[in-house]
């Protein structure tokens, strides 16, 4: 499985061809807050939830989640990998090192 690290992907979503962001936690987390223009499907929720979401399975998109010991991001890139998506890469350190990186969030 692909991963990104954190200055790569701050890099990518400057840049003019964006990665698809999915938080990969139950929704109470993603209302809190979350990357800016991220998508939530929780990792029991991928089946339904990503052909309506993610309609291009050759879109680039990163899967993340709490921090780098959360597991939710590998189970949501896992699965959509199975459905046929073909560009899915994890951010492991997750919101935890965005945020202590003071990068930008956002709210529900």
């Amino acid at each position: 499985m692909k991963t990104i690290n954190r200055e790569d992907l701050a890099a990518r979503l400057e840049g003019r061809e964006r990665p698809i962001l999915v938080e990969a936690l139950p929704e109470k987390y993603f209302r809190q807050w979350h990357l800016p223009n991220a998508v939530n499907i929780n990792h029991d929720q991928v089946r339904l939830r990503a052909p309506e979401l993610l309609p291009n399975k050759q879109a680039a998109i990163v899967v993340y989640c709490a921090s780098a010991t959360c597991q939710n991001s590998h189970m949501v890139a896992n699965q959509l990998e199975a459905m046929g998506y073909t560009d899915v890469a994890v951010y492991q350190g997750g919101k935890a090192e965005w945020e202590e990186a003071r990068l930008p969030v956002a709210t529900a």
